[in-house]
Order: structure tokens, then C-alpha cells, then sequence
């Protein structure tokens, strides 16, 4: 746990929880709209992704965070979360950005989800997030979100073969190949989990 924060830290929480609410909730007006699907559907559709849940988590952490009180959630979860909003960020930018050009609401939805949550909920972290407590023992909270995530997804996927990434699709690549991409999938988490505790002791100095 961690003191009570600023008002300005409280204040700027909140808006961090807001975006990521109603970065998902165009996403599903969105969705909707296109795919002319029930809203039970398309809600189910959206469960199965990274980065739908981990800003349904921002949200709730985020709410959670702004009340003035002591606590509420630890510097380690609120790290390891901010390194799973910048993961999206990164890797949307880097490999998927390019394969689909959204206009109108889809637009809003696609760069609050991808460019301003995960820009807003980083820089957050470095101006407002106590750090100086983290400590290299914290590293497996870091893996805790994705190794849940990706249980989820392998199980559900097993029940009616859908699966949303295709480094997890069990089907097509059977599990050998799933097992060596989750390994890679947490060294880098593990790495990304090291630079964020070296991040935030240097600058909690």
C-alpha cells in the first residue's frame, strides 16, 4: 500500500479512470454499430482482449486510487499495470497501427485505447506514483495480469476455438509452439518489469 496521494494525483487519477471507461465504452458503441451484433455479443467479443480488460482494470484501479484516503492498492500492482498499458501502446503502434484505418467514433475509440490511456496512465506513474518502495521481489506482480490473462484465454479458447491473438491460437499452432511464445511473452514482461523498478528507485531518489 501506499500513502494518500496529492489532490492534483487524486484528481488526475480519476480522469486516468474515466478515459479508460469511456475509451471502452466507444470501443463498444463501435463494435456494435459495425457488426450489427446483440450488446451481449459484442460485449463477449471484447472480453476475449488484452487490452479491453487491462483498461477495464485501469479503471477500476484508477477509481480506487482517487478517493483520499491511504492505500487502496500497492505501488507493485500499480507499476505492473502500467507496464501492461504501455505494452499495448507499443505494441499496437509498432505491429497493428498500419493494418486498419478507423474514422468517426472508431478513430476516438481506436487512440483512447492505444495512444492516450496508455500515454496518460505512464506519465501518471512518473510524476505521481510512489516508487520508492519497489523492490526486485515484486518482479513476479508483474507477471500476475498477463499469466491470468493468458489462462483465461487458452481456456476459453479451448471451448469454442477462438482465440484473439495468433501467437496464443492453440489450434493452429499447437501447444509446443503456445508454450515457447509464453515463455518469450514473460521474459520481456519480466525485463519490462526490471526497467520499471529501476525506472522508479532512480527517480524516487
Amino acid at each position: 500500500m501506499f500513502p494518500a496521494l496529492s489532490r492534483p494525483a487524486r484528481r488526475t487519477a480519476l480522469l486516468i479512470a474515466l478515459l479508460a471507461a469511456v475509451s471502452v465504452g466507444a470501443q463498444f458503441l463501435h463494435l456494435k454499430a459495425v457488426r450489427a451484433e446483440p450488446p451481449l455479443a459484442t460485449a463477449l467479443e471484447m472480453a476475449r482482449y488484452f487490452t479491453i480488460l487491462t483498461h477495464l482494470l485501469v479503471a477500476v484501479t484508477f477509481g480506487v486510487i482517487s478517493r483520499p484516503i491511504r492505500g487502496g492498492v500497492s505501488g507493485a500492482w500499480l507499476a505492473a499495470l502500467t507496464l501492461s498499458m504501455v505494452m499495448v501502446g507499443l505494441v499496437y503502434h509498432l505491429l497493428l497501427s498500419h493494418l486498419i484505418d478507423f474514422t468517426g467514433l472508431g478513430w476516438w475509440a481506436d487512440h483512447g485505447l492505444h495512444t492516450a490511456g496508455p500515454l496518460a496512465i505512464a506519465f501518471w506513474w512518473l510524476v505521481h506514483a510512489p516508487k520508492r518502495r519497489l523492490e526486485y521481489p515484486d518482479l513476479p506482480i508483474f507477471a500476475l495480469w498477463p499469466a491470468v490473462y493468458c489462462a483465461y484465454v487458452l481456456a476459453r479458447g479451448s471451448v469454442d476455438g477462438v482465440y484473439p491473438y495468433p501467437f496464443l491460437d492453440l489450434t493452429t499452432l499447437g501447444r509446443e509452439a503456445v508454450a515457447v511464445n509464453l515463455a518469450g511473452l514473460f521474459v520481456l514482461v519480466l525485463l519490462g518489469g526490471v526497467g520499471m523498478i529501476s525506472i522508479g528507485r532512480f527517480a524516487d531518489r
